[in-house]
């Protein structure tokens, strides 16, 4: 279960920040450059919340950035040397409390043992005498476990530094492991890969994330965090990074099945006949049109994501350029673009992919782009299963955001993750419309004529 490359990884990584911290010492953080520790781009999220909230603190401290990623284990030590002046990692405040100052919390999850479904249950944690349980070095869960071990000296795991918690996980659900320490967040994504993984209790009081300062930190610096976090959660920032970052690993459930019957009868009245147009002008069904642009934008022609895309459809600027869009904010110029955009995408594909594999993966590449898509299917033929499915596509399409896959690969990282639950979501949203809308579209009102991008540009060189 060893990882090599990223032992690989770890250890470079280590060595540089030796070498480093024996030729100088790192500068006074206000002297104009911030270092920071970061996660490893593997964890996906994670990773990526914290190093964009980290480029939005260098920025109110007016600093150049500088990230030195770094294994959960590693990051006490980092912190001790002054290899850092702060790690943007997520912490359990309270742990490691006499080596570590912490900064404000920002987010609150819970900390579980997460189970094979076939196990039998567990309903305390004595029952998991005998079982075997593993958890990431370093990481929240694991401290939450020393936490509960106090109570319960023969509360016993085991510890991995090479595997990510998303890798133990993974393990779990293949029915490799017993049991693993994870988050909420983190099984709520494992779980759209692996359906069977069972939250089976708390392993503590939930823990509450914090960036980690050495001992002898400036004051000053943390006074600076204190007022960086209040204003991104006074201001609403924070909660949309979280939604960025986060919003999209749940599955569909009953709640947001209620709502979208909701925006149905409410909403989508008012939009029915343009996403109608559409689907005459590209031959998709309109029902699709719609389940596309709710996942996207819930219906709301204003919408506006952190990256800028925008809209019904939330297109990004130069898609809309592409499609001749005056107006991203325009309902109708919006939908109609987006019919358009998803078409060219499923006509940049092999005459040979059928449907629905065709339109499932050209709603993927809707998301991250046809590059990443076209990458995810080289990882699948890498691994001798049918490129041309979407079933075993999403498989691979989530190892996007790991160096050991993306590196070997031409257009490099992507949230892959991200666009195979976009695309179950849409699935699912679709079927209830077809169930909800069972009826055929109306024609397109008169006078109105449509002509299709001529000719067909191509997505790649």
């Amino acid at each position: 279960m060893r990882n090599p490359t990223r032992c690989v990884q770890t250890v470079l990584v280590s060595l540089c920040l030796l070498l480093a911290a024996c030729d100088h010492q790192i500068p006074p953080w206000n002297a104009g450059k911030l270092v920071v520790v970061v996660p490893e781009t593997e964890l996906g999220p994670e990773s990526e919340l914290e190093r964009e909230l980290a480029r939005l603190f260098a920025e109110q401290l007016h600093a150049t950035l500088e990230t030195v990623p770094l294994p959960q284990d590693e990051v006490l030590t980092a912190l001790r040397k002054h290899q850092a002046q702060l790690a943007a990692v997520p912490l359990r405040t309270g742990s490691n409390s006499a080596a570590l100052l912490f900064g404000p919390s920002y987010q609150s999850v819970r900390e579980l043992v997460v189970c094979n479904g076939d196990s039998p249950p567990i309903k305390n944690l004595a029952d998991l005498a005998g079982r075997n349980l593993a958890v990431t070095a370093g990481s929240a869960h694991e401290a939450a476990l020393r936490e509960a071990q106090a109570n319960l000296p023969s509360l016993q795991w085991q510890t991995h530094h090479d595997l990510t918690t998303q890798d133990l996980l993974a393990e779990a659900g293949e029915g490799n492991l017993d049991c693993a320490a994870a988050n909420e967040l983190q099984l709520a994504e494992a779980r759209n890969y692996h359906p069977n993984l069972v939250a089976e209790l708390d392993i503590a009081p939930p823990s509450r994330l914090a960036w980690g300062f050495p001992g002898d930190a400036d004051p000053e610096l943390l006074k600076q965090v204190q007022i960086f976090f209040t204003g991104i959660q006074q201001d609403g920032t924070l909660h949309r990074l979280l939604d960025r970052y986060y919003g999209h690993i749940n599955r569909l459930d009953k709640m947001d099945a209620a709502a979208f019957i909701t925006g149905i009868n409410t909403v989508l009245p008012r939009f029915r006949r343009m996403f109608e147009e559409a689907a005459t002008l590209t031959g998709e069904d309109w029902r699709l049109l719609a389940a596309l642009a709710y996942q996207e934008s819930q219906w709301n022609p204003l919408a506006t994501s952190y990256t800028n895309v925008r809209g019904m459809m939330m297109l990004t600027g130069d898609t809309a350029d592409q499609m001749k869009v005056s107006n991203r904010l325009d309902a109708r110029e919006s939908i109609l673009a987006g019919a358009k955009y998803l078409l060219l995408l499923k006509e940049q594909m092999p005459d040979r992919i059928p449907e629905p594999d065709r339109t499932w993966l050209a709603l993927a590449a809707y998301n991250q782009g046809y590059s990443h898509l076209e990458d995810a299917r080289i990882l699948t033929e890498r691994a001798g299963l049918n490129s041309d499915s979407w079933s075993d596509v999403k498989k691979w399409m989530p190892l996007l955001n790991r160096p050991k896959y993306y590196s070997t690969l031409k257009h490099g990282y992507a949230r892959g993750g991200e666009a195979v639950i976009l695309v179950e979501s849409i699935r699912s949203y679709y079927d209830m419309l077809k169930r909800l809308e069972p009826g055929q579209p109306t024609a397109v009102p008169e006078g109105v004529s449509y002509r299709l991008v001529a000719p067909m540009q191509r997505l790649l060189p």
